[in-house]
């Protein structure tokens, strides 16, 4: 995504190309945070460093279009929605915790922070980025120096006012954060100064021109009461008693059964005709991890609402009646990892060998994707200007090579230095992991038919509910970042700058400062990785594009991640449960919908019959 400060008018405008690679800490079948269109070379308004530059209006935006296609359109009646009415939703999984700077989080857990938290910036339509629950940012002529004003009159939910000193406050939690810490690091961020009442100023150590794509996401980019995270008793209470600015505060949470949720009364914001959001007066949260269910909950009635990643999910809810469906697919894909610190997985040979043999055809029709989810060969949808033509190329045939492939294992096992210290010529041993989905078991079956068919592997299969997947890929016991996993389903991509994803998921898995913290392949090539620093030093598309391009042809050949389809998502609602393609941003400008299955519940209304 290209970020750059423009002058559009009077105002000034943060321009987005959008897509991102950062990868989705939840399991594979297709995934996060989704779109990719044309981008335009724009100008930079700049200031001086040292001196603090000048802001003007809010940010908006101009950027590409999105490819968000929901089968339902809902808008706005001319009067605006009226406020009422509850909603409850069903989602994939449980939230492991809903402290933004500490706990990984994926779509669901999302759904449930952004009803809580608002965020400094926000994506529109296009998927550029505006101001939030900031008011305006500027950023000095070597973009090292970011200077951000926030909205006045915002309160938290304990009553405290936000002030320039809560974000200042807030960074002394980060520093220290699970999740946090490592995007200050990769992101070069050294110090965040209250320089006035309502003004902050982000300092860093070297020029990142796409910062501002930072202040979008969870980590750093949501805000919380700083007491929070005060000390362990509070940050311990936090994971289920959060405090935020956000539409709605929590009201009871039963971990694993319900989260309620219930009106902010307090809230700062108002829709284009001025009523105050949000509209619903509580919105409940259900984990209902089996998809069937799921689904079966919304037809029933005992939820109004669902999210699922699940192309299978997606095909079946069509065939449902009385429901609105909410669809999206964009960058993310499904796919995989291999941990390459574990052997035999550390062999380049034995990775492209087994994805060479892989059919990314017959995986996407197992995970009931036939006719809704495209093969998939990197971390770009076809249409972001960051797709390479060169990267599709190298990439593996999506109907596979089993000659090939089989003869890249072959040459391991006939290897007497082969890393898993099994004699010449014994088959390899894997084990390949998902969540317990139907889907994903009959799609982990086909790569263990294929792969067990060459005669040289032997496969197991595990499944684990998917917190303790995600739990076994962020860290080991001794506290490294490098897991303990071996061949595991993983989502990637997302509609952030690819850069804001990227510096985090490739980065050093052993770095002391934690800026590899999201590598969970643990892959760390110091070639490409100097291509992802060096795509935050412009913000040129076509430069970027290229540097992308370069990190994409070392990675394919490393082959530490692989893709089985893209990800088709959906939010299903009962009928009448509308606006999560309609919400607004706090200029009026439409927002960018519900990639990845997030939806946006502060601006959720049912429609009047």
């Amino acid at each position: 995504m290209n970020m750059t400060l423009r002058k559009r008018g009077t105002g000034m405008r943060l321009t987005a190309v959008l897509l991102a690679a950062v990868m989705v800490a939840t399991a594979c079948g297709s995934d996060s945070d989704d779109t990719s269109p044309s981008a335009t070379t724009v100008a930079t308004e700049t200031t001086e460093a040292p001196e603090a530059p000048e802001t003007t209006t809010a940010p908006t935006t101009e950027a590409p279009a999105t490819t968000a296609t929901p089968t339902t359109t809902t808008e706005a009646p001319p009067v605006g929605p009226a406020q009422g009415g509850d909603a409850s939703v069903g989602l994939e999984a449980e939230a492991p915790g809903l402290r933004p700077w500490e706990d990984t989080c994926s779509s669901p857990c999302y759904n449930m922070m952004a009803a809580v938290f608002d965020k400094l910036f926000e994506q529109y339509a296009d998927g550029s980025y505006g101001a939030f629950l900031a008011e305006s940012i500027s950023a000095n002529d070597d973009f090292t120096v970011w200077t951000m004003n926030l909205r006045p009159d915002v309160v938290f939910h304990d009553g405290s006012e936000l002030t320039a000193q809560t974000i200042a406050d807030m960074f002394v939690v980060h520093q220290t954060g699970a999740q946090s810490a490592g995007v200050i690091a990769s992101s070069k961020l050294v110090s965040v100064e209250a320089t006035g009442d309502l003004e902050v100023t982000y300092t860093l150590s070297g020029t990142n021109a796409i910062f501002v794509a930072n202040l979008s996401r969870a980590p750093i980019g949501m805000v919380f009461a700083p007491s929070t995270g005060a000390d362990e008793d509070a940050v311990t209470a936090a994971a289920n008693a959060p405090i935020g600015t956000g539409p709605f505060m929590i009201d009871s949470r039963d971990v694993d059964n319900k989260t309620v949720m219930v009106r902010n009364p307090n809230y700062w914001m108002s829709d284009s005709f001025g009523t105050q959001l949000p509209y619903l007066d509580s919105v409940t949260f259900h984990p209902i991890p089996d998809e069937g269910t799921r689904l079966s909950s919304l037809a029933s009635g005992t939820v109004t609402a669902m999210q699922s990643l699940r192309q299978a999910s997606i095909r079946d809810a069509r065939n449902t009646e009385g429901l609105w469906l909410f669809e999206h697919q964009g960058n993310n894909t499904g796919g995989g990892m291999f941990n390459v610190t574990v052997a035999p997985y550390d062999d380049v040979r034995v990775r492209k060998g087994l994805i060479t043999m892989s059919n990314q055809s017959a995986t996407i029709a197992a995970l009931g994707g036939e006719g809704i989810s495209l093969p998939t060969t990197q971390l770009f949808a076809s249409d972001s200007p960051f797709y390479s033509e060169a990267i599709a190329a190298a990439y593996p045939s999506a109907t596979g090579d089993m000659a090939a492939g089989s003869a890249l294992v072959q040459e391991y096992i006939d290897d007497p230095d082969r890393s898993d210290g099994l004699a010449v010529g014994e088959k390899i041993s894997v084990i390949l992991s998902c969540p317990p989905d139907p889907t994903l078991i009959a799609a982990m079956q086909v790569s263990q038919q294929l792969w067990e068919a060459s005669g040289l592997v032997d496969v197991e299969l595990t499944s684990y509910d998917q917190p303790t997947h995600i739990g076994m890929a962020v860290g080991a016991d001794d506290g490294t970042f490098l897991g303990t996993h071996d061949i595991h389903c993983w989502r990637w991509g997302s509609e952030d700058d690819p850069a804001a994803g990227m510096l985090s998921g490739f980065g050093n898995p052993l770095d002391p400062s934690g800026s590899g913290a999201l590598n969970f392949s643990n892959w760390y090539d110091e070639e490409a990785y100097g291509y992802v620093v060096e795509a935050t030093l412009t913000d040129d598309v076509a430069e970027r594009a290229a540097l992308y391009e370069k990190f994409g042809l070392i990675m394919v050949e490393a082959m530490p991640i692989y893709f089985s389809g893209g990800t088709a998502t959906v939010i299903a609602t009962a009928e009448g449960l509308g606006g999560l393609d309609s919400w607004e941003m706090p200029d009026g400008e439409a927002g960018i919908g519900h990639p990845s299955a997030e939806g946006r519940w502060s601006q959720a209304y049912w429609a009047a019959e």
